[in-house]
């Protein structure tokens, strides 16, 4: 026995009522039922074969308010043919103008029309107009003249004829045109067979109520059953980014590890990107073909004399840190430079300028900029995780702990650290991760311990864990992306289709 609903026992009994075929719309008034409740019993019954639906596009036109003022008035071109035509056929395209009325806004519309419609012709040195006689009416005009009687149409049931003109209207922007889809719901043999033998309507209750448990009734009431499994409506809220959704989960996991976050500025001076780093003022890396610096304004303020002179020394002869420096003559104007921060070591490196005694333990996730030529796997601009920890006694072996702890949090489980060489850190390692998508290593984060022209120049006496690499690479393994440059397209389609939740 087949089990019905309450909202399609209804919907069977109006379409017998109705003679086993109707459109949606006379099935809604024969049940007393919404429209959204009539289509949700159709498509159930549909699925039961109880019922088939068919479906027929309409186009409807309407005029909006200029088509509606053209209705009144007549087309522009009209009034003023037989303004010019009061004249006796020949006249000055101003004369014709004030004769026939015509509002000065619609002139070039009418010069056009009556050009291409050939209903007069037009001395463009002299600006005068003639005709001969007043043209039949279009069938553009009595499609006008059909819409401003009827209210609206249906394009399909028209003749061929005032079919042709729709496109014209259309174009001169006086209707509005909309798409319909008319149903119909018909009985199959089988719904037939159903509403012949009887159907018994039975109320539902969609909802058990607290009256219902303590009197007991619910025993008696027939519970209405919800398909769960049911296709819903195509929903597309508002969420954050996908990009931004995996920047947040790195913000949380590094402050759930301890970690405070920090901010810097994005436009800085070389002294605090490359000097303080010990970058050599003629390091390849700082060539216009990498950097991004200023025109205006050119240059910066360095912070106090006591830390300039110091990272000065130590770029020219290592200072008292031990090392020979680069034994090159140092310059400020060099230093007060203004860039785009190529890195957001310049944000930790000028922390710990000012946080001097330990523990430390600060990151940063923001963006940096680069001189790069964009292609799928490089931006100019793109995002960078930062980060540092100042304590006493801390190792190397506390720094690859911290980042696989990192990277845990993130699923990847397997991680690998290489000997590596950074200009700033000493000893320094390479962090690689195991991707089972791709069945492949990559490398995510350089890091290191800092070396000694860096930190004591700044006043530091305890070693400082550092590590830093761009994001964009991890946030393409985590969404399954390819090329970077996808990820800042604002494909709409890939964005609605990602979830929420990963």
């Amino acid at each position: 026995m087949v089990e019905l609903r309450e909202h399609e026992q209804k919907t069977l009994l109006a379409l017998q009522k109705l003679g086993g075929k109707a459109p949606v719309n006379q099935i809604v008034e024969a049940s007393g039922l919404a429209h959204a409740a009539v289509m949700r019993a159709a498509l159930s019954l549909t699925t039961r074969k109880l019922t088939r639906i068919h479906e027929q596009k309409q186009t409807v036109i309407k005029l909006n308010e200029e088509g509606k003022h053209h209705a009144k008035e007549n087309l522009p071109e009209r009034r003023l043919i037989r303004g010019l035509l009061k004249l006796g056929g020949e006249a000055s395209i101003e004369e014709a103008v004030k004769e026939s009325t015509l509002e000065k806004r619609f002139l070039t519309i009418a010069l056009g029309w009556l050009h291409r419609k050939g209903w007069a012709t037009i001395e463009k040195k002299k600006r005068v107009l003639k005709t001969q006689e007043e043209p039949p009416i279009g069938v553009d005009e009595k499609l006008l003249s059909l819409l401003d009687e009827k209210g609206s149409l249906i394009v399909e049931k028209l003749d061929k004829q005032l079919q042709d003109s729709v496109p014209v209207l259309r174009k001169r922007k006086l209707v509005r045109v909309d798409e319909k889809t008319l149903r119909e719901l018909e009985l199959t043999e089988d719904g037939w067979k159903l509403v012949e033998q009887g159907i018994e309507m039975a109320k539902e209750v969609s909802q058990l109520t607290p009256e219902l448990i303590h009197t007991g009734r619910w025993r008696k009431v027939k519970l209405r059953r919800f398909d769960v499994t049911a296709p819903g409506p195509v929903v597309y809220p508002g969420k954050i980014h996908p990009v931004q959704q995996i920047i947040q989960r790195v913000r949380e996991i590094f402050l759930e590890m301890g970690f405070t976050e920090i901010r810097g500025p994005i436009v800085e001076t070389a002294f605090w990107n490359f000097d303080a780093l010990f970058q050599p003022q003629d390091h390849p890396a700082r060539e216009m073909q990498d950097t991004f610096y200023l025109a205006h304004p050119r240059e910066g303020r360095l912070p106090s004399r006591n830390i300039v002179n110091a990272v000065a020394k130590t770029h020219e002869d290592g200072w008292k840190t031990g090392s020979r420096g680069w034994e090159y003559s140092w310059s400020h104007d060099e230093a007060k430079r203004l860039i785009l921060r190529t890195h957001t070591t310049s944000v930790t490196i000028r922390h710990l300028a000012e946080h001097k005694e330990p523990p430390v333990k600060v990151f940063s996730v923001d963006r940096v900029y680069r001189n790069e030529k964009v292609d799928y796997k490089r931006l100019a601009e793109f995002h960078q995780i930062e980060g540092i920890v100042m304590d006493r006694n801390v190792t190397l072996r506390d720094l690859m702990g911290t980042l696989k702890e990192f990277y845990l949090k993130l699923g990847l489980r397997k991680v690998q650290f290489w000997p590596s060489y950074f200009p700033y850190t000493e000893p320094s390692a390479q962090s690689t991760v195991y991707v089972p998508e791709l069945k492949a290593w990559m490398e995510l984060c350089g890091m290191g311990i800092f070396r000694p022209e860096v930190v004591e120049p700044l006043g530091i006496k305890h070693p400082v864990l550092a590590w830093g690499g761009g994001l964009e690479r991890l946030i393409m393994l985590k969404l399954g992306v390819d090329d970077m440059r996808f990820l800042y397209k604002n494909d709409l389609g890939w964005i609605r289709r990602t979830p929420i939740c990963r």
